[in-house]
């Protein structure tokens, strides 16, 4: 998982792919633990349902990032047998999901009104969330590419939006076929897994990361992969620059064309919030290859290669730390809010203090990855 910078023309990852994986997984880890939830600014909040922030491209960029890593591998993978390939994807795929699954369980018991722990009913943890959807987008992904490569990825992503969009339309309610409670996705759902497992931020049983909505996230990771292989052909040159802001424009405008009938909704994955989301990983990735591959411009980059080369771990870390910090008892409060209470908002503004509660965090967990980095630890799945 070690990354290197790699020179035109490309035998392995370069450089800027680390550096865009870390970055992904240090903003992750700011939007998930602010000090407070009721205290945020803007940019670091959801959009609330239609619409878009930059806390929307969080996860959609670490499934580019995922594709974009396995421009890499595929090589490899696709020259296994059929048996190989998918004890090697399914393996992994399985792992992931098993561990997103036990992240939800953590940490496996509750506290009841009489003061007394019980363990969890697993069978309401919830099933789905951020890693699951990670697993198989990367499976389905991988699946696309070993059976047909980059043609049958354009096809594939095509068809699955398209498909997407007529899905939630025919069969969500009539009057509102993109709304919370009448979407096809959350119909879907209900009726598959049930709503003792489904997550509940939104007032209801509704999942974000549910089974429907999981195929225009696929897309995400074949652009990544189409992106990479893109990038490896020609190399790390202004014209290559040149080509991914061009598509960036592109996908971005084609998004807010699309956004007029079937609207930019991360909640939903809708399909133009994946042409959204891509176009701005496109700039994004553009940028990085300009300064860090073409201007050579790296003294900067360490602090996002740490995340980058543990990033399942750290990742994880990071919801197992907060909750720990949460079931520690110290007086009143959990070990979270003393020192939320004592270090931030007691002098400074609600959402100052918020902000950089997370912010400490995140460098707490890089801690932790530049251990791991120092004593050469890499955990990969």
């Amino acid at each position: 998982m070690t990354p290197s910078s790699i020179q035109s023309p490309m035998s392995n990852r370069y450089l800027a792919l680390d550096v865009l994986r870390g970055m992904t997984i240090a903003f992750m880890i700011i939007v998930n633990t602010p000090g407070s939830w009721s205290n945020l600014y803007g940019p670091l909040a959801h959009a609330s349902w239609h619409g878009f922030t930059m806390t929307d491209l969080v996860f959609p960029t670490f499934l580019f990032v995922v594709g974009n890593a396995m421009s890499f591998a595929m090589k490899r993978l696709g020259e296994m047998s059929a048996g190989d390939f998918f004890k090697k994807v399914g393996k992994r795929t399985v792992l992931i999901f098993l561990i997103g699954w036990l992240l939800n369980a953590f940490p496996f018991y509750e506290i009841t009104e009489s003061g007394s722990m019980t363990f969890i009913n697993l069978g309401e943890v919830r099933l789905f969330g951020v890693l699951q959807r990670i697993a198989l987008a990367y499976f389905f992904g991988a699946l696309v590419l070993y059976l047909g490569g980059p043609k049958l990825g354009w096809i594939f992503s095509g068809i699955a939006l398209l498909a997407y969009w007529g899905l939630m339309y025919f069969f969500g309610d009539p009057g509102d076929p993109y709304g919370l409670e009448g979407n096809a996705a959350i119909k879907l759902d209900l009726a598959v897994i049930g709503a003792d497992r489904m997550y509940t931020g939104e007032g209801i049983p509704f999942d974000p990361e549910g089974i429907l909505s999981t195929l225009p996230s696929i897309v995400n990771v074949i652009a990544g992969y189409l992106a990479g292989i893109f990038i490896q052909k020609n190399g790390n040159n202004f014209k290559t620059v040149r080509t991914l802001l061009i598509w960036s424009i592109g996908l971005v405008i084609l998004s807010y064309v699309w956004d007029i009938v079937f609207p930019i909704n991360k909640k939903i994955w809708t399909s133009s919030y994946v042409l959204h989301t891509v176009g701005r990983d496109l700039l994004i990735l553009a940028v990085l290859i300009w300064f860090i591959e073409i201007r050579n411009w790296k003294g900067w980059t360490y602090f996002f290669e740490v995340f980058g080369r543990n990033p399942l771990i750290l990742y994880v870390a990071s919801g197992i730390v907060i909750s720990i910090f949460s079931m520690i008892p110290i007086g009143d409060t959990s070990l979270k809010g003393a020192i939320y209470s004592n270090l931030f908002s007691n002098w400074l503004s609600p959402k100052l203090a918020s902000f950089l509660f997370a912010i400490s965090y995140m460098l707490l967990i890089w801690v932790i990855g530049y251990w791991m980095d120092r004593k050469k630890v890499y955990i990969k799945v």
